[in-house]
């Protein structure tokens, strides 16, 4: 069922007589009123709170390793701002903030095999050591189903990373390699990438965004003592097992 998230009564008749919500809708580029805070905060509250007057049991609520209130960049402290206020809608929200994810037909590793397969030379942010801990979409959607079962703990949140931890350098090494190719990686400053996703977002289905970048400058893997696949009893995958399906089928 595909409803309006702004309109207040569909969302109440959507979840009337569920006994779970999971709440994953997200933005990554604004467009006239479909802005960050309406998205992320706005939406993502209306929801909770018509999911409590619902007497809905469970609420899921999928955000990002890295959400922050105080975060300089609009998008993440968006995501920050949208869990305080499904939490303050919701007391028993799980909230689930997973690392960059991937997946077959994702726009993350099939858009890096696109470039790397065909590019001598290949430019990264910054210097590259920009931390990432890529999990498999599919397992984000086990771990989602397994808060939702009645004996599974909450309100937690849980961070969810893969099994490896990459450098942003290392990640391409790691798909190049996989490819037969080595091409030449060199540094490219920030604010230069900054500019480049503001000229993009001009163009219709933009490959680049600013929040993108923003993203790229924060390493993005869980943190240490957080509750995260240990405790759903999930075993995550590694990339290659998707980079694999990627490359056969291509």
């Amino acid at each position: 069922m595909r409803i309006d998230i702004n309109d207040e009564d569909a969302v109440a008749t959507a979840v009337s007589g569920a006994y779970g919500v999971v709440n994953a809708v997200s933005l990554y580029l604004e467009r006239g009123t479909e802005t960050y805070h309406t998205v992320h905060v706005e939406a993502a509250e209306r929801l909770a709170r018509q999911a409590r007057r619902a007497g809905v049991e469970r609420l899921v609520h999928v955000s990002g390793i890295g959400a922050d209130i105080t975060s300089s960049s609009l998008y993440i402290r968006r995501r920050g701002e949208g869990e305080l206020a499904v939490q303050a809608a919701f007391a028993n929200a799980i909230i689930i903030r997973p690392a960059v994810m991937f997946g077959p037909d994702d726009a993350f590793l099939n858009t890096l095999v696109k470039l790397l397969k065909w590019l001598p030379a290949y430019p990264m942010f910054g210097r590259g050591l920009t931390r990432l801990q890529p999990v498999d979409v599919e397992d984000v959607a086990e771990a989602t189903a397994r808060s939702l079962h009645p004996t599974a703990r909450y309100p937690v949140t849980y961070e969810l990373g893969g099994p490896r931890v990459y450098t942003f350098e290392e990640l391409l090494k790691a798909v190049a390699e996989r490819l037969g190719k080595y091409p030449i990686l060199f540094s490219m400053p920030l604010p230069i990438w900054h500019s480049l996703a503001r000229v993009a977002e001009m163009l219709p289905g933009p490959p680049l965004s600013r929040n993108q970048v923003e993203l790229m400058e924060v390493d993005t893997v869980p943190s240490l003592g957080m509750p995260g696949f240990d405790a759903l009893g999930i075993a995550p995958h590694p990339i290659e097992h998707t980079l694999n399906q990627i490359l056969a089928r291509r």
